[in-house]
């Protein structure tokens, strides 16, 4: 009789699923977003839904129709040798480089940095980078436990101290949002602004690494049909998006009606724990640590379990002991890098990356129409590889973009790409590497139809 899952377990594994999603980037950047856009909050938020709930789902659904197991499966339809490419790349800037390293450092930066002397700040991040992903190393030794360390324990616990202080925001405001004073960047393209912003959450790089973590927790509880774990990824993964979205939209307002009180702070972080202790002194910012800790601890535990299972299949000469030890220790020592350095180092990353990542996420769900024909995918995704990297090289540091060389090549994206100045160059050359490469697939197809009739 074949295995069904219960609407109990539905719960828990979209419980599981936010809680790997919902970190770091989740809690700072809809509040600095918000704090920014002011009075144009609507069009920012709605924009940065769509690249932080919009995209994400379509990951989900990428995994769940396509049948694969993971990633480099997905990108295989390309060619192997881009899969092992885009896999390590990307699963090294969600993992050890960037996103983990920044899960530590929001953690104590929101959490523990308000009662640390700033001539200590920097001794106590480093032991403390040391504790967090001594912890998150000891609960990733066992991914089969993920399901009871996040989807029933800590994100429940999680979701109800973000509460607590989400009520008290709106029952009592800050100020009044059709009043907030609307930032230069929110002015003109406050959507395009939300949209590019919702990149840095990374939830949709983050859907094609945990791709392999929810169909082994579904596996795992019995299901073994093929058809029935895609349908149960994609409604589990359903109930994790819309809890996201409604705390996304919750936490930019809190932040647009927060400049009523105080001025746009540097990052999301120094935002939130000022509007802590704004409502709750002392007692908030206790919360907010265990908030912020709890967020960043459940994300960090998926995503070194996401590496280092990935990183074994693809190196298998390495066990997964040794990978789960690598992604914790390395990023320990990112992390004193600093929150505000992590996020400016990673922009460019991410213009580069995201790009790549929308398209094999679309091509994997209307592959059907093209009979997944490798061409299409391959000149897709090299046509967009191109306007990536400028999109990347636009997004860069100043010692890099005012180069002679780079800033020629910009000089010229910017006069000929369409959408280059905002952020969105890669989104013409893919429509044109689709075509092209959809023209070809009809061709190929009616002369194989003729060849057949001979």
């Amino acid at each position: 009789m074949e295995k069904k899952l219960s609407f109990k377990q539905y719960l828990y594994v979209g419980s599981m699923l936010f809680g790997l999603f919902f970190g770091a980037g989740n809690l700072i950047f809809p509040i600095h977003m918000g704090q920014e856009a002011g009075g144009n909050i609507f069009l920012a938020n709605f924009g940065f839904l769509i690249t932080g709930i919009g995209l994400p789902f379509l990951g989900i659904i990428a995994i769940g129709i396509s049948r694969c197991n993971g990633l480099f499966e997905l990108a295989a339809s390309v060619n192997r040798c881009y899969a092992v490419i885009f896999t390590v790349l990307l699963y090294l800037v969600i993992g050890p480089f960037f996103a983990l390293p920044r899960l530590a450092t929001t953690s104590y930066e929101i959490g523990l940095s308000p009662f640390i002397p700033e001539s200590l700040d920097a001794l106590f991040l480093f032991f403390f980078s040391i504790i967090f992903f001594g912890v998150a190393w000891f609960l990733s030794r066992k991914p089969s436990k993920l399901l009871d360390y996040v989807g029933k324990f800590l994100n429940p616990l999680f979701l109800g101290l973000l509460g607590i202080l989400l009520i008290f925001a709106f029952i009592s405001p800050m100020g009044e949002i059709a009043s907030a004073k609307v930032s230069a960047n929110y002015q003109a393209h406050a959507f395009i602004t939300g949209f590019t912003n919702g990149y840095n959450t990374l939830d949709a790089l983050a859907s094609l690494a945990f791709g392999i973590i929810i169909v082994t927790t579904i596996k795992n509880m019995g299901v073994e049909k093929t058809s029935t774990i895609a349908k149960d990824t994609i409604l589990a993964g359903s109930i994790s998006i819309i809890v996201m979205g409604i705390i996304y939209t919750l936490l930019a307002y809190v932040g647009a009606m927060s400049v009523g009180q105080f001025p746009i702070s540097e990052n999301g972080g120094i935002a939130l724990a000022q509007i802590a202790n704004h409502y709750l002194g002392g007692i908030g910012s206790i919360l907010l640590a265990i908030i912020v800790i709890l967020a960043c601890l459940k994300t960090a535990i998926g995503l070194i379990s996401a590496f280092s299972e990935t990183f074994t299949k693809l190196f298998p000469r390495r066990s997964y002991a040794f990978f789960i030890a690598l992604s914790s220790i390395l990023p320990a020592i990112f992390a004193n890098v600093g929150l505000t350095k992590i996020i400016s180092f990673s922009l460019p990353v991410l213009m580069f990356i995201y790009p790549l990542a929308i398209t094999l996420i679309l091509l994997s769900i209307i592959g059907p129409l093209f009979q997944h024909q490798s061409f299409v995918y391959q000149l897709t995704t090299y046509f967009t590889v191109v306007a990536a990297i400028l999109d990347g090289l636009s997004a860069s540091p100043d010692f890099i973009k005012n180069t002679e060389f780079v800033h020629s090549i910009l000089n010229i994206a910017y006069r000929y790409l369409p959408f280059f100045e905002i952020g969105l160059g890669w989104v013409m050359p893919a429509a044109i590497g689709f075509l092209l490469g959809l023209g070809l697939s009809i061709g190929k197809r009616n002369l194989e139809g003729k060849r057949s009739k001979i």
